[in-house]
């Protein structure tokens, strides 16, 4: 046989071998080969050492019963340690950076290693997950940051040349461009905390009621300009629950915002309250056009916006992660039909256990 051709062969070999978890290195299978066969070995001596005064045939038969065990033993464990390499190897791919590894369904029946299997699976969807969200959120981050930049570098390369003066009409954009920035960088600050579960509240006994009326007022001006009738709806007897009213406050005062940024002059605005035995749940609901039926499953994500949106798309994100560190959930309703105007409108719930 010629040596190159030999060569391909023995290599073919070890591919195979390694695809089968029985790799140079052999790993597990070679461990839990040697354990098995100092384990086996010792089992036959022992047991045809204790009935050996008993005859060839009680020795005969224990010995076939113990070799059927084994091979049950045997069998399991070859199947152990092929997923145990597998994940080894798969476990080496995650630390290069491919996430996209799976065990998929594990040979063994022990439910550890199956339960290993499935944590291994768990973890490496999250890790791609995350990934994906963190080249995501740097996109992001990068295009709503550029219009900003870029208003402040042609305003103050116009007024360094003087294509502009220095007043306040050319000042001012300026710095309303910085506040823009500064306000999106709290934002960003504000849902990775939420995120990563480091959102420091200030919990205490706080009005439900109480939050509403302040809002409803801080919004008063701008509801009349708009020409939208912005009112409440709250049960009698609010209880009291333990929040953070400042968040909270934040919750609501975004959902409010919105609502009469898409609320057409004539429309309404109605911000209510309601409890029951464990819960409290309070609304934001518009006669708007509604959330368009292809936006409405992402409305919550980061920097989701509509057509026409002025905002950065962070809002929608930010209460989620408020209400969720509450241990609350918010939710929307848009039932858009353009058939029938009265079933449009959007209305936002944010509920909150009384305990």
């Amino acid at each position: 046989m010629p040596h190159e051709e030999w060569r391909a062969r023995r290599a073919e070999f070890r591919r195979r071998r390694a695809e089968r978890g029985w790799g140079p290195h052999r790993g597990f299978g070679c461990l839990f080969g040697i354990v098995f066969l100092v384990v086996a070995a010792s089992i036959l001596i022992a047991v045809a050492t204790l009935l050996s005064s008993l005859g060839p045939v009680p020795v005969f038969i224990a010995v076939v019963a113990i070799i059927g065990f084994l091979a049950v033993l045997a069998r399991g464990l070859g199947a152990a340690a092929r997923d145990l390499d597998a994940m080894l190897a798969a476990t080496r791919r995650v630390q290069d950076g491919d996430y996209s590894v799976r065990m998929g369904k594990p040979r063994s029946r022990f439910a550890p290693v199956r339960e290993l299997a499935q944590g291994f699976d768990t973890m490496t969807a999250r890790l791609e997950t995350d990934e994906e969200q963190r080249r995501t959120l740097l996109a992001d981050v990068s295009h709503e940051l550029r219009t900003p930049l870029t208003v402040i570098t042609g305003n103050l390369e116009g007024v360094l040349d003087g294509v502009y003066p220095a007043d306040a009409a050319h000042l001012a954009p300026i710095l309303d461009e910085t506040r823009v920035l500064a306000r999106l960088i709290d934002d960003l600050r504000t849902i990775a905390l939420s995120e990563a579960g480091t959102l420091a509240l200030h919990p205490e006994p706080t009005d439900p009621e109480v939050v509403i009326g302040e809002v409803v007022r801080s919004f008063a001006t701008t509801a009349t300009r708009a020409g939208v009738t912005l009112e409440t709806a709250i049960d009698d007897d609010l209880p009291i629950i333990e929040v953070d009213p400042v968040r909270l406050r934040e919750v609501l005062s975004n959902l409010v915002a919105n609502a009469l940024r898409h609320t057409p002059a004539g429309g309404a605005v109605t911000v209510g309250g309601s409890a029951t035995a464990d819960a409290v749940t309070l609304s934001v609901g518009d006669t708007g056009p509604g959330i368009p039926v292809e936006l409405l499953p992402h409305v919550f994500g980061r920097f989701v916006k509509g057509t026409g949106s002025r905002g950065s798309g962070l809002g929608l994100a930010i209460a989620r992660g408020l209400v969720e560190a509450h241990r609350g959930t918010i939710e929307v309703r848009s039932p858009t039909d353009p058939a029938d105007p009265a079933h449009g409108g959007t209305t936002f719930r944010v509920t909150l256990p009384r305990g």
